[in-house]
């Protein structure tokens, strides 16, 4: 799958929305509509040109690079889960305090946000429950500490998300669901294979893969009921931050 089949880029599609009808609101300003259009399509066309550079730097990350090379061991797969478990644990939490910040102007996308940090926050249960089938232990990660990237990518998310009307993590997210959407499925079939396990040892990847396709398509619908406020011009720019924040990371794996 390739973000132009996860994310509609077409403006028409992206201003539509999931479940917009045309002929509900007869007295919509067409001028105000179309310049939303037009925000859209280029958040989107931005986001693009953030996906494909951070998709190239993820393929040169070491951890990944042995997963691509053939080369992955189960060490490696163990070390990924536990340097990835707090950041997921902390996804849930960081939705929730950003929808708390959402003015009621906006309040289809303070419910959206909140939707979305329960689908999130019990997450890292099936995450554990790899790790120990793994031969890890539970214990120990649940007591172990973020490494210095997860501690970066942290405090900006909580950061952000205490922010007024913090639309601009519309870009964090992006970057966290396509991550899910497009490379979690591939990378839980790899490892599967190179290490032998069975379907349940890789099911946090493998679940990601196959849900957060789903707010990957909601994607553009959010960006539009976020256009009229200006944090949402910052959108790009988070993308950035949180796509290289998570390249480090993944770099620093048990550097902590």
């Amino acid at each position: 799958m390739t973000l132009a089949d996860a994310v509609p880029v077409d403006a028409a599609d992206a201003a539509a929305g999931p479940t917009a009808d045309p002929t509900a609101d007869p007295t919509a300003d067409p001028t105000a509509d179309a310049a939303a259009d037009a925000f859209v399509a280029d958040i989107l066309r931005g986001l693009a040109i953030v996906w494909t550079d951070f998709e190239t730097r993820l393929d040169q990350v070491p951890i990944i690079d042995k997963l691509n090379r053939g080369a992955f061991r189960l060490e490696d797969y163990r070390a990924l889960l536990a340097n990835l478990r707090q950041q997921v644990i902390d996804g849930g939490c960081w939705i929730a305090r950003a929808a708390s910040q959402i003015d009621v102007a906006h309040f289809e996308l303070r419910s959206q946000f909140l939707r979305h940090s329960i689908t999130e926050h019990r997450d890292f249960r099936m995450l554990e429950e790899n790790y120990a089938s793994v031969g890890g232990d539970v214990a120990a990660i649940r007591a172990g500490e973020k490494n210095i990237g997860s501690e970066a990518l942290s405090a900006f998310m909580f950061h952000r998300a205490g922010q007024p009307n913090p639309f601009d993590l519309l870009g964090a997210m992006f970057i966290i669901e396509g991550l899910g959407s497009l490379k979690a499925a591939g990378w839980a079939e790899v490892i599967r294979d190179q290490l032998g396990l069975a379907e349940d040892q890789v099911s946090f990847l493998a679940y990601h893969g196959a849900n957060d396709d789903d707010h990957l398509a909601e994607f553009a619908h959010w960006v539009r009921q976020a256009a009229d406020h200006p944090n949402a011009r910052g959108i790009v720019k988070t993308a950035r931050v949180v796509a290289r924040l998570y390249l480090l990371q993944l770099e620093e794996l048990d550097h902590v």
